[in-house]
């Protein structure tokens, strides 16, 4: 045997530790070749319950989770110390109705909106200075929104819906505070916070705030859910505890009537079968409804990785985002 023999690659690997922590979350190509019957009873598609809960749970498929988010941590404070501290406005009536403004040194800059993630339960914008700074140096101002979570009394997802809409209605009236240009608001979101940048451009703008319908220019949804279904059979109900209403109206894939804007979806390749095929899904959804979208595959990263490619001007998500606001020079 020879040493190309005893190598691994990074697949082989994610794979491995993902069969050994949670033996039943399964690639979708091998559920469909198990009968269901062998397994137990089927929850979603051709997945069990307990199939269904790890396909939904990124720790499984994520086994460096830790050392990524240290590395978010390090390259937030050091972009925090080359940009300085960003401004910080007020969008609604609660204390965590805020935004933090890293703003650019050119007037009437274009503005990126972006949503961060946390399974719906936690995260704050202070964390993502370094999702600003590849925006900022490239000559656009970067909006970090800050709203309420699942964990915070008598809030429901709804609630977190409104309230992200409220930020992106509030830098389209007051743009013009920050220095950027109304015409040019863009709007990006990461896991959970993929999911809400696809209700803020599914929204209607005209009806429920009076703006136009394009308020939005362009969106980058990367690593989302767009269709509620599975998730409210999932483990993650227990939190949520969806409604009809709330799974029909906050699914960005039900709502493409009122989706005015192009957008990019991505994912990466070593992410759970279900947030690849959520992506997948939509995107397709998207493209049948006549729509513009690009699909965008981040090949080997995982789902805390990928975000670390949105902080590189040449990375997957980064040179996505700088090409939608026309700053990819």
């Amino acid at each position: 045997m020879n040493s190309n023999d005893m190598k691994l690659s990074r697949r082989d690997f994610v794979n491995a530790t993902v069969a050994a922590s949670t033996a039943l979350a399964l690639p979708s190509a091998l559920l469909a070749q198990t009968p269901a019957d062998a397994r137990g009873p089927t929850a979603w598609l051709n997945m069990t319950q307990e199939e269904l809960d790890a396909a939904y749970n990124q720790r499984a498929y994520s086994p460096n989770m830790a050392q990524v988010l240290s590395r978010w941590r390090s390259q937030n404070v050091a972009a925090r110390g080359r940009l300085g501290e960003p401004e910080v406005h007020a969008y609604g009536d609660t204390a965590i109705e805020t935004l933090q403004v890293y703003r650019s040194a050119v007037s009437n800059a274009p503005v990126q909106v972006f949503v961060h993630g946390g399974a719906w339960q936690s995260g704050s914008a202070s964390n993502y200075a370094f999702v600003a700074e590849p925006i900022v140096n490239a000559g656009g101002t970067c909006v970090l929104v800050d709203f309420a979570s699942m964990n915070d009394d008598g809030i429901r997802l709804s609630d977190m819906c409104r309230q992200v809409r409220d930020a992106v209605a509030w830098v389209y009236r007051n743009a013009h505070r920050l220095g950027g240009d109304r015409e040019q608001i863009y709007v990006s979101g990461h896991s959970s916070g993929g999911h809400l940048a696809g209700v803020i451009m599914t929204t209607d703008w005209k009806q429920a705030y009076g703006l136009p319908a394009d308020t939005v220019r362009a969106g980058a949804c990367i690593s989302g859910i767009f269709d509620l279904a599975p998730v409210r059979l999932s483990h993650r109900n227990s939190y949520l505890n969806l409604t009809d209403e709330e799974e029909e109206l906050l699914s960005a894939q039900r709502q493409l009537a009122h989706l005015n804007t192009p957008v990019v979806v991505a994912y990466g390749s070593n992410e759970t079968p279900e947030f690849q095929r959520q992506s997948r899904d939509f995107a397709a959804a998207v493209e049948a409804a006549g729509k513009s979208v690009s699909l965008r595959v981040a090949e080997e990263y995982n789902h805390f990785e990928i975000l670390e490619t949105y902080a590189n001007p040449y990375g997957v998500i980064g040179r996505a985002i700088l090409e939608q606001m026309g700053l990819a020079s």
